[in-house]
């Protein structure tokens, strides 16, 4: 079993590609080569993958049609006010590729794996233990936030990881790499 990241696939939304200068000519060419992503990284339907919001701009059909084609257990961030919000409206089952039920998280949810992970769609500037090194995954800026130097933060979405999730030992080495550049800078 493996731990994956992600957010702002931004299934179906057309404009996302001239928004953040995605490399697709059409909105069914991006959608192919994220789901072929997805699924080429996520092999095991016993994988987890928690992805951070703005799943797709759709309705329930278009929300059901994506995971529908998507592997493993997915845990999905609920970012009702934002672009998941007409497909969040209601009580609505959605199950994934491998028939396992689409798991609706809080908008912000702390993880222990071992390490310390604060998962929310938005980058934020401190966090819950923050101060005692844990981490914080986000999404939403599609790589432009900028965090301070002495930030443990990554952006996890698609445009910042050629449009595959990142496992959590991608993770680990980003922030490993983070933790020996932030120490360089303090010397």
């Amino acid at each position: 079993m493996t731990i994956w990241f992600t957010s702002d696939n931004h299934f179906g939304h057309h404009n996302i590609i001239k928004y953040c200068n995605r490399p697709f000519k059409t909105v069914e060419e991006m959608d192919e080569t994220m789901i072929s992503n997805w699924n080429a990284a996520v092999k095991d339907e016993y994988d987890i993958v928690y992805h951070l919001g703005d799943f797709t701009f759709g309705d329930f059909d278009l929300a059901q049609k994506y995971f529908s084609q998507l592997e493993g257990r997915i845990r999905i961030l609920s970012n009702a006010w934002h672009h998941d919000k007409y497909w969040l409206k209601g009580t609505h089952i959605f199950t994934s590729k491998n028939g396992h039920l689409v798991e609706i998280l809080p908008p912000m949810v702390v993880l222990e794996y071992p390490y310390t992970l604060v998962l929310c769609h938005y980058p934020i500037a401190w966090w819950d233990r923050r101060h005692y090194g844990s981490w914080h995954l986000h999404g939403h800026s599609h790589g432009t936030y900028i965090h301070k130097e002495d930030d443990l933060a990554f952006d996890v979405g698609v445009d910042c990881n050629q449009f595959y999730p990142i496992s959590l030992e991608g993770v680990v080495r980003q922030m490993n790499e983070c933790e020996i550049i932030n120490k360089k800078i303090e010397s």
